[in-house]
């Protein structure tokens, strides 16, 4: 996987902090996907959606929050959903980098190839120069990138329910996947309150704006925890 994604664990664990957390759910990839790399990929966000509530169903009494940047807002968001399903609704949904889903638009005609997908990564940022000079590396990464591609192409939004727990969406500035109007349709999947923070920088803003962004999260935890512990 890209090192920048790596990173997200980090800052996220920061904005943990100040709240009475007192449970973390463990972190695991989704199959396929880092310390689960020997699981056959999935290429679909219903799959992944799926893998992970059924990682989450154990922790989700307790009162959970949800965060999720790029694909993984997407993703989170039908994690959310399912969880509500279940009687089990997260606190709250932090959204980063993406349209909201009645927004979402195919970004390719038919599907790209491995340069296509790695120049596309190198356009957005979010990931070490240094890796795009060593192919090998590139290679064993392509597969997981092509999946993640895929799953966001593909995926099929449908109209449900709203989600109950307050939407907080983050953007940056400059990043041209994700026009502001785009953003502040989330408010549309939520009876709850909805939130926009847009903060200097593209697509990956949160990899130099993290104590803005785990501010945010942290502020918003920490008021729901006065009522609802997470």
């Amino acid at each position: 996987m890209p090192p920048a994604r790596g990173r997200f664990g980090a800052f996220l664990r920061r904005a943990g902090q100040g709240t009475r957390t007192a449970d973390r759910h463990p972190r695991r990839a989704v199959p396929g996907r880092m310390d689960r790399g020997h699981e056959r990929l999935l290429t679909r966000i219903d799959d992944l959606a799926k893998a992970l509530v059924a990682e989450l169903t154990p922790w989700s009494d307790r009162g959970m929050a949800v965060f999720g940047h790029s694909l993984g807002a997407m993703l989170g968001f039908e994690v959310a959903r399912r969880l509500q399903a279940a009687g089990r609704p997260p606190v709250a949904l932090f959204v980063s980098g993406r349209v909201a889903p009645t927004r979402h638009r195919r970004e390719f005609g038919e599907r790209p190839d491995g340069r296509t997908l790695i120049e596309q990564m190198r356009k957005l940022g979010g990931t070490d120069p240094r890796v795009f000079d060593h192919e090998e590396l590139l290679e064993l990464a392509l597969p997981v990138i092509r999946a993640d591609y895929e799953a966001v192409e593909s995926y099929p939004y449908r109209p449900g329910p709203p989600l109950s727990c307050p939407v907080i969406a983050l953007n940056g500035q400059d990043d041209p996947k994700v026009p502001h109007g785009d953003v502040d349709a989330w408010a549309e999947q939520t009876t709850g309150a909805f939130e926009r923070f847009t903060m200097p920088g593209g697509h990956f803003y949160l990899m130099e704006r993290q104590a803005e962004v785990t501010g945010v999260i942290a502020d918003r935890l920490a008021r729901l925890t006065r009522t609802q512990p997470v």
